[in-house]
């Protein structure tokens, strides 16, 4: 008679899964375009907010202020984005696209959760809840609930806009 693996070995395995799929994905976003995933996030927020200042951009993509200020110095470094004083109040720094930025985002592949977003929107409400649910149990149980999930799993939608094919 053989022993049945243990569901908490399975559990564990389809985690080990989620995390590959997470990893794989960033490298082939690094790959094809030369950018990370957050830097992706930002200059996605960039274009779709317009001229716009590291506090939105940073509630947009739910990063903190700090790790979207030293993205934006890589970008801008990259000459991918550039700072713009607001010409109301001149205080206020904002960060704008480049040509050179928006033609790097044409070259963007797409991103693993805008399948996942798409997929998990055809499920019926009971079954979204469920999945939400048992992720957040297992979060707690690997004392993970207080966590930043940023830049991948914790973020808005995508825009209507952008491609959700392979």
């Amino acid at each position: 008679m053989t022993e049945k693996t243990p569901c908490w070995q399975d559990v564990l395995i389809e985690l080990r899964r989620i995390i590959r799929a997470t990893d794989l994905q960033s490298k082939r976003v690094v790959k094809s375009c030369g950018l990370t995933i957050p830097q992706v996030m930002v200059l996605r927020a960039i274009r779709s907010l317009g001229d716009v200042t590291v506090k939105r951009i940073s509630d947009d993509v739910s990063l903190s202020q700090a790790t979207v200020t030293t993205i934006l110095n890589r970008l801008e470094d990259r000459q991918l984005v550039e700072r713009v004083r607001s010409s109301n109040d001149r205080r206020i720094v904002n960060a704008r696209l480049t040509e050179k930025g928006l033609h790097v985002l044409e070259t963007v592949p797409p991103l693993l959760h805008e399948s996942f977003i798409q997929r998990f929107e055809n499920l019926a409400g009971r079954e979204q809840s469920d999945i939400l649910s048992a992720l957040q149990q297992v979060a707690t149980m690997m004392d993970a609930e207080t966590l930043d999930a940023a830049p991948l799993l914790d973020i808005a939608a995508p825009a209507k806009g952008i491609s959700q094919d392979k």
